[in-house]
Order: C-alpha cells, then structure tokens, then sequence
C-alpha cells in the first residue's frame, strides 16, 4: 500500500482550479459597471428649463389657444419689418 500516493490529490486540483477561475470571473463581471456624465452646458439647460419664465410660459400657453381656435392674427407690419432685414442680407450675398 502506498501511503504518498499524490493523484488523488492532483484530481482534486484542477477541479478546485476551475472553481477559483469561475470565481474570479464573476467577481471582475459584478465590477463592471456603466458611468454617464452631463456636461455643463447640459445641466444649465436642464435648469434652465426647468426653472422657466413663468411669463413666458403663460404667453404661449395663449399663444397656443389662440391658434388652435383660429381666432390668432398676425399683423402684416409687424411681420414685414421681421422679414425685412433678412431679404436684404439676401440680396447683398
């Protein structure tokens, strides 16, 4: 009978290796995880549009109401001098 018989023990071995790999694996896949950061510029916007002009607000909402009754008119002098200095830039190019 041999009392220094090792492989048993080397069986066992890549066994326990397997199972420390596998271990390993998914302790380095729970560590991974997604990161997003925002900008400055989107954050001002954020709170930009978040904190909104209340007059502003409350001018479009009549804005809105006009229009979808149909009741809405535009003043045509009103919308000449708008368009006037854009036709012009037009035609100097």
């Amino acid at each position: 009978m041999k009392i220094n018989d090792t492989n048993r023990v080397n069986g066992i071995n890549p066994y326990q290796k397997t199972v420390e790999t596998n271990a390993a694996n998914s302790v380095k896949k729970s560590q991974k995880k997604d990161e997003v950061s925002i900008s400055a510029e989107a954050l001002e916007m954020l709170r930009a549009q978040q904190s909104g002009d209340v007059e502003k607000t409350k001018k479009i909402e009549e804005l809105k109401k006009l229009v979808s009754s149909g009741t809405y008119n535009v003043d045509a002098r009103d919308l000449a001098d708008k368009l006037l200095p854009y036709f012009k830039n037009i035609q100097q190019d």
